[in-house]
């Protein structure tokens, strides 16, 4: 799997302009709605919620990867957005968040969102 393939320039956000970790999944997740990416974007976010809950994807370093195998995921996507400020995100080293990796792959994808994680973290 090839992440460029992945990557959409449709839903790149530059200059991301949320200030909390729930703005600015939400934020993403209108991105990738409007793009035409994802059907639904309440049940989107629930499922990044939920996978939220288990422990946090800010991975450290100003680097989150949310992610979700998700029903409401229409085309394999990997959104990305950049904060300047950052953003409170409880990260694992309590450090704000700047760039941003939204995966979001349908649940009949397999081990895509797998594989993508892996990639983006190389």
């Amino acid at each position: 799997m090839n992440i460029q393939d992945l990557l959409a320039p449709e839903v790149m956000i530059l200059d991301l302009q949320a200030t909390t970790k729930r703005a600015a999944l939400k934020e993403i997740i209108a991105s990738l709605y409007n793009a035409g990416k994802i059907r639904d974007e309440q049940e989107f976010l629930e499922g990044i919620l939920a996978r939220e809950a288990q422990t946090t994807t800010g991975l450290g370093e100003g680097i989150a990867m949310p992610h979700s195998k998700n029903a409401a995921v229409l085309t394999p996507t990997i959104a990305f957005a950049r904060s300047a400020k950052g953003v409170d995100y409880d990260a694992l080293d309590g450090q704000p968040v700047e760039l941003f990796f939204m995966i979001a792959v349908p649940t009949d994808a397999n081990d895509t969102h797998l594989q993508a994680l892996a990639n983006l973290s190389r």
